[in-house]
């Protein structure tokens, strides 16, 4: 095996989503922080740096959720989830949903040139980030980093 092979780094059984995650989780995370403190501060310079960081966040959630579908079907060859994997299935789809809602809260506000942001968007990002923390943790015992894979 050649370490610049296409071939193998396209092809390798779950690369992809293990390197890929980790761009929506922490433009995600990064996206929530400048939104609360452009929420504390009353700039409309860190609202926007929110606004486009939960964008991207989002846009990255369709190659990450494709790729662990992927590894599921190459790694498992498509037999049915149980346990660890399941729960990380399904919280993986729920903080898809939860970044995808977030960023449609700031898209809807911008699109009808409100000043003021909804308050009630506050603790839905803060649960959001806790379950795509939670998600994180569990892919993270999936992969051997947190213990046992």
């Amino acid at each position: 095996m050649h370490p610049f092979d296409i071939k193998t780094v396209v092809f390798a059984k779950h690369a992809q989503h293990v390197v890929l995650i980790h761009f929506p989780i922490a433009l995600f995370i990064i996206g929530v922080l400048f939104d609360f403190l452009a929420q504390w501060k009353k700039q409309r310079l860190l609202a926007a740096t929110a606004y486009y960081n939960l964008l991207v966040a989002a846009i990255a959630t369709i190659p990450v959720i494709g790729t662990g579908i992927l590894a599921w079907q190459w790694e498992l060859e498509g037999q049915k989830l149980k346990g660890i994997l399941l729960m990380h299935l399904v919280m993986g789809c729920v903080s898809s949903v939860l970044i995808w809602m977030v960023w449609f809260i700031h898209m809807r506000t911008r699109r009808n040139h409100e000043r003021v942001m909804p308050g009630y968007r506050l603790p839905i990002e803060a649960a959001a980030v806790v379950i795509v923390a939670l998600t994180a943790h569990l892919g993270g015992f999936l992969s051997g980093v947190n213990g046992p894979g």
